[in-house]
C-alpha cells in the first residue's frame, strides 16, 4: 500500500490503511456515510468547516477501482435523481433572441436554487453543451444568466486543476506552494449561451459580469475568495474570441485562459504588469488569464 495524492492532499499509508479498516468494519453503511466517517476522522475539512465528502468519496471510489479496499454497493434510494439527465425527450425552443447586447441589459446572474432550477439548468448543459452536463468534482456554482426573467446561457464555477502546466509556470509556484494555494483558483468547466440567444457581444459581458460577481459569491459559500480564475478552451472547435474580448490572458497549451478577481496576487508569482493581453492560435486545448481589476 503506497501513499495516495487527491484532490491537493497527500494520504501516507497509514491514512490509507485507515480507509480501508474504516469501509470494512462500516460496511452496513452507505458510501456517503462511510466518507463522511473518514473525513471526520482525517480533519478533512474546507476552509468553512465543512466536510469535504464528495472528494472523499471520489477518493473511496478510485481506491476500491485500483483494489485497495471495498465499498458497499450503492443504494437504491428514491429521490435521488440521475448522475445524468435524460434529454431523449424533445426539448423546448423559446422565441429566437435576436439583437443588440446593450439590449440584453440589464444582465441578471442568478444561482440555481431548488429542484426545479436544478433539473432545467442540467438538462439545458446536457442538451447544448457539447461536453455535457456531469456531476461537478468538488466545490462548485452554478448559474443562470438572464434578462428580464429570460434564460440567456448557463455557467459553472468548479475547483480548479490539480496540475496545468501553462497555468503553474506562468504563477511560477513550487509543488509546494500550488499545494497550499490551490484553493484561490476557481475554474470556468462549462459556459453555454443558449443556441436560441444570438446575440453578438453577449459572451463577453456575460464573462466580465461573472469574474466581479464570482469572487463574493465564492467566499459566501465556501469561505474564501478566489484571486484567480481559469478555462480550457477546446481550440478545434473554438477560437475563445469572447474571453479574449473579456481581457483573460492567453497561458498556451493545453488552452488555459486565466482572469483575476482582485489585487492580491498568489503567493509564488514574481510581481509582474500587465498591459496587455496575448493571443495565438494553437492547435489543441489552450489556457487563458484575466488582470486585477
Amino acid at each position: 500500500m503506497t501513499a495516495v495524492t487527491f484532490s491537493g492532499r497527500t494520504f501516507r499509508e497509514e491514512k490509507v490503511e485507515l480507509m480501508r479498516v474504516v469501509a470494512h468494519n462500516y460496511a452496513g453503511l452507505g458510501v456517503t456515510e462511510i466518507a463522511r466517517t473518514v473525513c471526520e476522522l482525517l480533519a478533512w475539512k474546507r476552509p468553512n468547516g465543512g466536510l469535504k465528502n464528495h472528494e472523499c468519496r471520489q477518493l473511496l471510489e478510485r481506491l476500491a477501482a485500483d483494489g485497495v479496499l471495498r465499498l458497499p454497493a450503492l443504494r437504491k434510494l428514491g429521490g435521488t435523481g440521475p448522475r445524468r439527465v435524460d434529454v431523449s425527450g424533445p426539448g423546448g425552443q423559446p422565441e429566437v433572441v435576436e439583437c443588440a447586447a446593450r439590449a440584453c441589459e440589464p444582465l441578471e446572474l442568478a444561482l440555481v436554487a431548488g429542484q426545479r432550477e436544478s433539473r432545467l439548468w442540467r438538462e439545458q448543459v446536457e442538451r447544448y453543451h457539447y461536453l455535457g452536463c456531469r456531476v461537478p468534482f468538488g466545490a462548485h456554482l452554478r448559474y443562470w444568466v438572464r434578462n428580464r426573467q429570460r434564460e440567456l446561457a448557463c455557467l459553472l464555477w468548479t475547483s480548479p486543476a490539480w496540475k496545468m502546466k501553462p497555468r503553474d509556470v506562468w504563477i511560477g509556484w513550487s509543488d509546494q506552494q500550488r499545494q497550499d494555494n490551490l484553493q484561490g483558483i476557481v475554474n470556468n468547466s462549462r459556459f453555454l449561451i443558449l443556441p436560441w440567444v444570438r446575440v453578438k457581444g453577449l459572451a463577453s459581458k456575460i464573462l466580465a459580469l461573472s469574474a466581479r460577481r464570482i469572487a463574493p459569491d465564492w467566499q459566501s459559500h465556501y469561505g474564501h475568495r478566489p484571486l484567480l480564475l481559469e478555462t480550457l478552451v477546446d481550440a478545434n472547435r473554438f477560437r475563445g474570441t469572447c474571453y479574449r474580448a473579456a481581457n483573460w490572458i492567453y497561458l498556451g497549451q493545453p488552452p488555459v485562459a486565466v482572469a483575476w478577481t482582485g489585487s492580491t496576487r498568489p503567493t509564488g508569482k514574481p510581481s509582474k504588469t500587465f498591459t496587455s493581453t496575448r493571443w495565438s492560435v494553437m492547435p489543441g486545448k489552450d489556457s487563458a488569464v484575466i488582470p486585477p481589476r
